[in-house]
């Protein structure tokens, strides 16, 4: 007897979380928070890829809706036994109005459950988008996305190169993007942001997917044109073939791609943070197994296994997706598409001159170009253009507010305003028998076609052209030593 007086009041109490329409409402929330973590899962699992921002949603968002579930449901119990001797929150199924109320408050429920279903997966698709990437972290993340949206791989999504395929990188990408939550919501990004990034997935994983060096055959003909910083903005361009090279079906690599063959590893070691200084590097011979170490003079240090990087795309390619351009390249792109005319005398370094000068905001840059170039030029035809364009060309290239331009991020493809190639090829690169890495042959990765203008660019050379200066006899140096992309120099 005594037992059964014992088990209706724990019975009671379990009925009672269930007895009052906010407990009730507690409990379909905590409940739709549960299925949308399984349908999260379910969604993860058939993707292609996956979502670097899906522990945000699941363990972080779900559970906020599932303890405010839970919280009604406490909150409805406790206002039961309250207010119980007034009749109110209680559910009587016996009256017709409760059992109408519930008719109602299940198809509320239904509802409910799939509006959860819509807007998990739309919010997991929002947080895979270029969108999400680019504009949540508004200040942080503008030079990127800028950048990203004037480059050749805008339409690659950034998760395909920043998490790609694979679980491991999906909770190393998780677990930084936690981190960097936190840095913006405290402020305490780093101002540039730095790079090259450290916990970036190799290229073979990446990159390769799309481009295949050892498939790339030959060479590619381009002509690179450029302005003199003279009154009438005079022209000269260079056409070179860039020996891209490649490997055919027996493995033989030729030209550029030389350097990520098969048939050999290419490591290094840089001295610096955005791998510009190089005082060592290793080759070796897949096949034979032969080790050739090259180093400079004034390198002494003793070699951590550790730093050492074996070389991909992006020791070359540093800048594929969010390239700053410097103000010489940026201006000539704009005289040579027609955004800025030739017939402006002095445009080309007039324009490089009031880009380069410091702004504090982006807003004070506009204004101030606008001012200075109407001011150089009050009555010249198509100054209107030209204010737009170079407003364009700093709008897309510097960013005060992060502290981001040409300067602190170098684009190695080359060697004309970084050192890129001539980081290794530059004659000071030894083995102990003296054998260095070739640096005083320009033909070894391309061939200058045609240069100057006019008549000059139709007088073609198969074997090539020696590079010659505009106002200056060249020697065997780096361009880089005079070219920075923003102080006026000739081109």
């Amino acid at each position: 007897m005594q037992d059964k007086e014992n088990s209706a009041p724990r019975n009671g109490r379990r009925r009672a979380w269930f007895q009052n329409w906010l407990s009730l409402g507690g409990a379909v929330i905590a409940a739709s928070s549960i299925f949308a973590v399984l349908l999260l899962f379910s969604t993860e699992l058939f993707l292609p890829r996956s979502n670097p921002y899906m522990g945000l949603l699941v363990y972080v968002l779900a559970p906020v809706f599932f303890f405010a579930g839970l919280a009604l449901m406490v909150i409805g119990l406790r206002l039961q036994r309250r207010l119980r001797p007034g009749g109110r929150l209680v559910v009587d199924l016996t009256r017709p109005r409760d059992r109408k109320r519930l008719g109602v408050f299940i198809a509320c429920a239904a509802v409910f459950l799939l509006c959860t279903a819509i807007g998990s997966y739309q919010t997991y698709q929002y947080t895979d988008s270029v969108q999400f990437c680019g504009t949540m972290c508004h200040v942080p993340m503008k030079p990127e996305y800028t950048t990203y949206l004037q480059s050749p791989h805008a339409r690659v999504a950034c998760v395909e190169c920043h998490v790609g395929p694979g679980a491991g990188w999906y909770v190393r990408s998780k677990l930084n993007g936690v981190h960097q939550l936190f840095d913006v919501m405290l402020g305490t990004y780093p101002r540039p942001i730095q790079t090259p990034l450290g916990n970036l997935r190799p290229a073979k994983e990446t990159c390769e997917q799309c481009h295949w060096p050892q498939r790339f055959i030959g060479g590619i003909d381009r002509t690179f044109y450029h302005y003199l910083s003279d009154e009438s903005n005079s022209p000269f361009a260079v056409r070179l073939m860039l020996k891209v090279g490649g490997g055919a079906a027996n493995g033989t690599m030729t030209g550029i791609h030389w350097h990520v063959s098969p048939n050999f590893k290419v490591e290094y070691l840089a001295t610096d943070r955005q791998r510009q200084i190089i005082p060592w590097v290793r080759v070796t011979d897949l096949k034979s197994g032969k080790v050739t170490v090259f180093k400079t003079a004034d390198f002494h240090g003793k070699v951590d296994e550790a730093q050492i990087r074996t070389m991909d795309c992006l020791d070359c390619h540093t800048r594929p997706s969010h390239r700053f351009l410097s103000p010489d390249e940026a201006v000539d792109a704009a005289i040579t598409s027609g955004q800025l005319s030739r017939a402006i005398p002095w445009i080309k370094s007039n324009s490089v001159a009031i880009l380069v000068r410091p702004y504090h905001t982006t807003d004070e840059a506009m204004q101030k170009i606008a001012a200075g170039l109407r001011a150089e030029y009050p009555r010249a035809a198509g100054i209107d253009r030209a204010v737009a364009a170079v407003q364009g060309i700093y709008s897309q290239n510097f960013f005060p507010e992060m502290k981001a331009d040409w300067r602190v991020h170098p684009d190695n493809i080359g060697h004309k305003i970084s050192n890129g190639c001539f980081r290794c090829h530059d004659g000071n690169h030894a083995t102990a028998n003296g054998k260095t890495i070739p640096a005083d042959n320009c033909n070894l990765c391309h061939t200058i076609m045609a240069q100057g203008s006019g008549t000059q660019l139709r007088k073609l050379s198969a074997t090539g052209y020696d590079f010659f200066h505009i106002d200056s006899t060249y020697q065997d140096f780096s361009c880089a030593q005079c070219h920075n992309g923003g102080g006026g120099s000739v081109h």
